[in-house]
């Protein structure tokens, strides 16, 4: 997640969008008074060697604080932060509202069936739970955790200027640099995107059943954004 003071916007990071590629190549445009969130070591390892701003005020400032965030900072004995995915709601919390008014407001959503088997591949190979199925894994709980709808919607309305589609990523790097005023379109690096090694459709890979219970899960997704199978 970003707060750019510097080049007024926020970005919103959702799962499984190309999100941590975008945010480090938004990090070479950020100032030292922005808000850049950290992200896993193998990542900033990354942003490190690309001479990118890395984690720097993510702090949340104590008069920012409500009384019952002075109760828990003391009882966890650690400051609030803005984090890696911090939805728009928890954001509107702790900013100005003129800054969340005025700024840029923006994410990615992705085609939910693809989405989630992109989802399936990065944690069966990351966390090693290759005797996982793709059809145990998309009738489980945990698909209805991925996140996306709800850090960039309150009761269901859409609270940020845009929602980019993954599958336009190009051109949506070129609508963002003219948007808030970037020398140059950001240059993805390829973080996270070794995972997925079977690289057939997602239509080749989910069965009908599968099909169904994605569409419930993500109905709201495939509403507003017209995603079809």
């Amino acid at each position: 997640m970003i707060i750019s003071h510097k080049n007024k916007f926020i970005f919103i990071k959702t799962e499984k969008t190309a999100g941590t590629s975008i945010e480090i190549a938004l990090s070479k445009y950020c100032g030292p008074d922005d808000v850049i969130t950290p992200i896993i070591p193998e990542d900033e390892l990354i942003r490190k060697k690309l001479n990118y701003r890395g984690p720097q005020n993510y702090k949340i400032p104590l008069t920012k604080y409500s009384m019952s965030d002075f109760v828990q900072a003391i009882q966890d004995r650690e400051r609030l932060e803005f984090y890696n995915h911090a939805s728009a709601s928890y954001i509107m919390k702790y900013v100005d509202q003129k800054i969340w008014n005025s700024y840029f407001k923006f994410c990615f959503e992705r085609n939910p069936w693809d989405k989630v088997v992109s989802y399936y591949y990065f944690i069966t190979t990351r966390q090693g739970k290759s005797q996982l199925s793709i059809t145990d894994f998309v009738h489980s709980i945990s698909i209805e955790k991925i996140k996306g709808f709800k850090l960039y919607t309150r009761s269901s309305d859409i609270v940020v200027d845009k929602v980019f589609k993954y599958e336009y990523l190009d051109e949506s790097l070129k609508e963002i640099k003219e948007r808030i005023g970037l020398q140059g379109v950001p240059n993805l690096p390829n973080a996270k995107g070794g995972y997925r090694k079977d690289k057939r459709s997602y239509k080749d890979i989910l069965s009908e059943k599968d099909k169904e219970r994605i569409a419930k899960v993500f109905a709201k997704e495939i509403s507003y954004f017209d995603y079809q199978w």
